[in-house]
This record gives C-alpha cells, sequence and structure tokens, in this order.
C-alpha cells in the first residue's frame, strides 16, 4: 500500500439516495478502507432530501401509529460471524441491543444521544426484543447507525449531504460524472456515482389511469398503488364504502390509518380479544386478494432446539448442480422441489429436536431417509406421514399457499365467520412455541431467497419462469409467508372485522365499474353471486418496478437516453420485461449502458429498483444476510475503482471529516 500523501488529488463520490442501504455501503467503505484506501482524501456527497440514515421510508416524519413488521431483536444493520465478506467483520447492536442503553443502564454505544421526539424516547426505555417497535424508532436507530458510520470513518474521509433531488447523471465512461441537482445550477463533479434511491414511485399504469378517469367522471375516490405512509386519505370520506385490493403489509397500514388513525380505539377483554371502539371517523372497508385472506402473522418466539444447520439441499452445491445440467431450468419443475426441501428440512430439524413427543422416529433415522428422497414422492410423503402423526405439524406449502382454494360460501356472513376462525387460529399458533417449527421454516425461506440470485444470474431460468414463478408466484409466496404483520395487527383485523368496519370480499377478487350507479364494483367467487359495490377503491400494494414510468427524474432520464436497459429476459417461447434496472451480477453491480455495449465503470446501482432481487436494506442477525454480502463487494470495488480512476483537483471546500454538512 502506498503512503498516504498530502498532494495527491481528492477523489470523489456521489452517493444518490440517503436510506439504510446508502448507509451500509458507507459501513463497509468505513471497514475497508484500511485495507484499500492509502490515505488521500475521499470526499462523499450523499444526495436526498431525506434525512440520511432513515431516507424517505423510515423517515421520523410519518405516523406514530405505523410499525415494523420484525422483532427489534431481529433487526439490524451489522455483519456478524455469519457474514461470509471479504472485508472485516464489524459486529453492532441490534434495534433492540441498541435500545437497551435508553432504560437508564450503561451507555454502551457511542455516539449517544438521546432522540429529540420524547415519545419516541419512552417508547425505546421500554422496548423489549420481541416487540414490534414503531417505523420511528427505526428511524432513530438508522439515524444512529449512520452517525456512527461517520465516527468510523477514516479522517481523510468527509461527507457532505445535499438535502435535494438529484435529477441527471452525465458524463463520459472515461472521466468524471456530473450529478445535476434540482436547486443548484453548477452540477457536482464525481469520478464514481453510485444509486441507492431505494423504493420508487410511478406513474399509474393504463388500467389504473382508467380507473381513476371512472373515479373523476363520477365524483368518486380512487387510490393508484402508492407508499401508504405517504398518502392523502382525506377524500375518503366518513362511513363510505371502500374496496381494497391486496391484503398484504400495505393494507394493514391503510387500514390502521383509516381507523386508529382516524380516532378510533381498542378496548382489551379479559379473554386476551380485542374490541373496537369506532370515531364515527371510519369509512368500510371491504377487502379481498388473490389468495382471500391476510398475509401469515409473525412469529412470536425463537427456537426451542439447535439452529439448523443451513443449507443443506438447496445451497452453493444445489445450484452449481443445477447450473452444471446446462439446460433451461424452470422454477416450479427443477428447482422448488430442492427450495421445498430445504424449508422442510428446517421446519422437521425444529420439530424433531424441540417436540420430539410429536414424532415417532430418531431425528437420525429420519434423516437419512429424508436426504435420499425427492420432495414431492409418495415415499417422502410416507415418510412424514410416519413419523409425524400430526397433520398439523407437517409442511404443506399447497394448503399454506391457497387456503380458501375449493371453498365456496353460500352467504357473506358465513364467509366472514371462517375467515375470522381462520385468521384467529394463524395468531394463535404463530404466538405459540408449540409451534415453533415454524419458525425453521422461516428461517430456511430466509437461507433459499439468498441463494436464487446466483441462479437468476446465470440466465438459465426460462423466462416464462421468471415472469411467472419468480417475480409472480414465487416472491407472493415469500411475502406471504414471511413478511406478514404482527400478530397484534391481526387481532386488530378481527376486532374490526366484529365492528363492521372491515368485510372480508373473497379470493381471486374482480374489481370492476358501473357506469350506470358510478359505483366500482367486487366479487369473488369464495361467494358466488355476492358483489359488492362501493364508491371508492384503493389498490392496497405498492407499485411495481418499471423503469418505463418511474418517478425518479435520475433514472426516467437515464432510460429514455437509452443509457440505461430494463432488464429483458427472453427465449424462443417467451419474452419477460421485468421493469427492473439491469447491473452486473459480478458483485461490483455496475449499470449496465447499452450506448457502451456493456457495463458503466463509473455507475452502480444497489438495491430495489435493480434485478438483484429480494435484497432488503437491514436484515435479521446470523443469517449471512445478502445485503451485507453485497454491500462490503460494492463498497470493495468503489475504492478500488476510486483508486484507479481518480485525477483532478480536490473540491474547493469540504465540511470537517466525518461531518455531514448541507450542500448547495
Amino acid at each position: 500500500m502506498n503512503a498516504p500523501t498530502t498532494t495527491a488529488p481528492a477523489a470523489v463520490l456521489a452517493v444518490v439516495g440517503a436510506g439504510p442501504r446508502a448507509t451500509g455501503v458507507l459501513e463497509r467503505v468505513a471497514a475497508n478502507a484500511s485495507e484499500l484506501w492509502d490515505g488521500r482524501p475521499l470526499h462523499i456527497h450523499l444526495i436526498d432530501p431525506h434525512p440520511p440514515g432513515p431516507g424517505r421510508v423510515w423517515r421520523h416524519e410519518q405516523s406514530p401509529l405505523l410499525r415494523m413488521n420484525s422483532m427489534a431483536e431481529d433487526v439490524t444493520m451489522f455483519t456478524d460471524e455469519s457474514s461470509v465478506i471479504e472485508g472485516p467483520v464489524r459486529p453492532g447492536p441490534t434495534l433492540a441491543e441498541w435500545a437497551a442503553q435508553f432504560s437508564g443502564g450503561e451507555v454502551r454505544f457511542a455516539p449517544y444521544a438521546e432522540p429529540a421526539d420524547p415519545d419516541v424516547l419512552a417508547e425505546l426505555r421500554g422496548l423489549e426484543g420481541s416487540d414490534f417497535a414503531t417505523r420511528r424508532a427505526q428511524s432513530a436507530y438508522l439515524d444512529w447507525v449512520f452517525r456512527r458510520t461517520l465516527a468510523e470513518l477514516p479522517s481523510h474521509v468527509t461527507v457532505e449531504w445535499h438535502p435535494t433531488t438529484a435529477t441527471a447523471v452525465t458524463g463520459p465512461p472515461d472521466g468524471p460524472q456530473q450529478v445535476h441537482l434540482s436547486d443548484r445550477a453548477t452540477p457536482l463533479r464525481a469520478d464514481m456515482v453510485l444509486l441507492t434511491q431505494g423504493h420508487l414511485d410511478a406513474v399509474p399504469g393504463a388500467g389504473h389511469l382508467e380507473l381513476s378517469r371512472f373515479a373523476r367522471r363520477h365524483g368518486r375516490f380512487h387510490l393508484p398503488p402508492a407508499y401508504s405512509s405517504d398518502v392523502d386519505l382525506s377524500g375518503v370520506r366518513p362511513g363510505e364504502h371502500v374496496i381494497l385490493r391486496g391484503f398484504g403489509l400495505a393494507f394493514v397500514d391503510l387500514m390502521v390509518l383509516l381507523t386508529e388513525g382516524r380516532g378510533g380505539t381498542y378496548r382489551s377483554e379479559a379473554d386476551g380479544s380485542l374490541t373496537y371502539m369506532p370515531s364515527g371517523r371510519e369509512p368500510v372497508l371491504y377487502v379481498g386478494s388473490r389468495r382471500g385472506v391476510p398475509y401469515h402473522s409473525k412469529t412470536r418466539y425463537q427456537l426451542q432446539g439447535p439452529r439448523p444447520p443451513l443449507p443443506r439441499h438447496f445451497g452453493p452445491a444445489a445450484v452449481d448442480a443445477l447450473l452444471a445440467e446446462g439446460r433451461p431450468l424452470d422454477l416450479r419443475h427443477d428447482v422448488w422441489p430442492l427450495m421445498a426441501k430445504e424449508i422442510g428440512f428446517a421446519h422437521y430439524h425444529e420439530l424433531f429436536h424441540a417436540h420430539p413427543e410429536r414424532t415417532t422416529l430418531p431425528w437420525r433415522d429420519f434423516l437419512a431417509a429424508y436426504d435420499r428422497l425427492a420432495w414431492y414422492s409418495d415415499e417422502m410423503t410416507a415418510l412424514v406421514a410416519v413419523a409425524v402423526p400430526d397433520p398439523a405439524d407437517r409442511l404443506d406449502f399447497e394448503a399454506l399457499d391457497r387456503p380458501l382454494d375449493g371453498l365456496a360460501f353460500p352467504a357473506s356472513d358465513a364467509f366472514q365467520e371462517h375467515l375470522r376462525d381462520y385468521i384467529a387460529q394463524d395468531v394463535a399458533r404463530r404466538e405459540d412455541p408449540a409451534h415453533s417449527a415454524d419458525l425453521g421454516a422461516f428461517l430456511a425461506l430466509l437461507s433459499v431467497y439468498g441463494q436464487l440470485p446466483r441462479l437468476v444470474a446465470s440466465g438459465r431460468l426460462t423466462a416464462r419462469s421468471v415472469a411467472d414463478g419468480l417475480d409472480g408466484w414465487w416472491h407472493g409466496f415469500f411475502s406471504f409467508l414471511a413478511s406478514g404483520p404482527p400478530g397484534f395487527r391481526l387481532r386488530e383485523l378481527l376486532a374490526l372485522s366484529r365492528a363492521g368496519i372491515v368485510r372480508f370480499i373473497g379470493a381471486e377478487l374482480r374489481v370492476g365499474t358501473d357506469e350506470d350507479s358510478g359505483a366500482f364494483t367486487a366479487s369473488s367467487p369464495t361467494v358466488p353471486g355476492h358483489t359488492v359495490t362501493a364508491t371508492a377503491l384503493i389498490e392496497a400494494y405498492l407499485p411495481g418496478a418499471s423503469l418505463g414510468r418511474t418517478e425518479d427524474p435520475l433514472l426516467r432520464g437515464l432510460h429514455g437516453a437509452g443509457a440505461l436497459s430494463e432488464e429483458v429476459v427472453s427465449d424462443p417461447t417467451h419474452t419477460h420485461r421485468s421493469g427492473l434496472l439491469t447491473v452486473t451480477t459480478d458483485g461490483a453491480s455496475h449499470v449496465v449502458d447499452p450506448t457502451l455495449g456493456g457495463p458503466h465503470p463509473r455507475r452502480i446501482a444497489l438495491g430495489a429498483p435493480t434485478n438483484v432481487r429480494g435484497v432488503a436494506a437491514f436484515a435479521r442477525p446470523r443469517t449471512n444476510a445478502p445485503a451485507f454480502r453485497q454491500n462490503d463487494a460494492v463498497a470493495r470495488a468503489l475504492l478500488k475503482t476510486l483508486d484507479a480512476a481518480v485525477g483532478g483537483e480536490a473540491p474547493a471546500s469540504r465540511p470537517p471529516s466525518g461531518s455531514v454538512g448541507r450542500g448547495r
């Protein structure tokens, strides 16, 4: 490594987007700098109208009623002993561990600063590991992680925050880039640009635009897909009948904002149930979706047995074997059986170790047979039937995936009772450690997701399989099982249902319009012949990826200029346009620029808009999180590339080392 020199020109990195993904990369820059950076000045421009650390999604300025869907002890921004990375591991506290210092104990985590919001401080002081924190509490944690990262940067690395929007990036592949900002005429000069904008809004598609036009013609309310914490719901009138299309986390947020957010309260009953006390300002919510049921409740317990050793059946060796076959792969036919077997292994590992009284074979004997049998085989079915007598302890993906298939109810009221019973059973199971095998399956789901990017990057999955299997069925199934709300939210849903504020429509939801009455309509084969009419329609799900319709001006401009490309997977039978930004799959995540015929050497992109799927910005501890692996690889690539590309004069002025200034 070269000795530090004061005459070397400064390198400049521009980071567009200042949320947790950007913070994660900066943390890895700090971790890797001693090895890969020689002490010359490095100046980092951080560009985001929202505060660095939390960014837009986790900013403090949102409803205090909105919460995370992970327990506080399951949220971390730091690498740990499970992380398979090239750079150094630098452990740090989970949200729960960080919050514990505010309850009167020892100050453990510098730089220490109590949150300015007294409500957030009070929450942190009482936060338990098994609690589902508010998003404002997570905002405070992410703010601290960002400040800690700044403190760990070497003195010659400086950071400057520009609280504005990046509107464009220009520049040749072999020279400095110009990052244009909405509030200044002169662009920023940078040797490298890192795009970490996170989840993006999109202009509504043709179908949603037609529904909005219908709503305007008849004086009705229609809300296209949007981020629920940002939407204006004032147009929804008290008592108005509203159809909500979607039963996932976006629905849960909307449910909260339209009920408790309008002054309603819950009363706890002696039997543990809740009773909703309306304010009189709530609408009536009719909800349905493809499955017709809410996402499964999150578990609220720890493993009762030893942690399953993952991966076992779907790890790097299994992916290697699939790729070695040298033929197109179908996700459901070729890959899913291995994924299912991996999830089943973790499920039964926990069942046999934590609840052996509910099994009939020694684990060693069961595992020997399980390892040699295919997941979808009569022999596997027979093995599980003998070894696990209670069907409630067996893993049945088909029953989990479509719980309303084959069911039809003669009247809506009968379906309301059925679904209330289904939800109550789900909440009870996910909060009862006797069913901790479900947590084993959940951990395997995370492991499986972490193995998929390499398979996708190989290009071996058929186009139809990527479209229908990966981006369609698998993404929805994973979210349904692993990304559900806390149990207390589903208990609130039950209370709202009993109060008549929420009504369930059913599965395979069909939404239409009636020009004569000016009403929206909804129906489902779950209750044949029953049609709901309403004067408002809310699309209760997030905007889909779409470079063609993105509201991000920088990406929209690059896409319009042909300087980046949408992922297109094509084969002789099908073409799939995913709407995602194509980046390289070598770990460095360079933007693929069609005008260059390959990767742009000075532009990198990470996160939700890219075709590296399923990589969350923060993670559950000790899961070898894909995001941390990706952050480390990108940080190392940035430092190496900046070292080679540095040139020109240093910026005229920079804020003090390790601090954040408001650049203009």
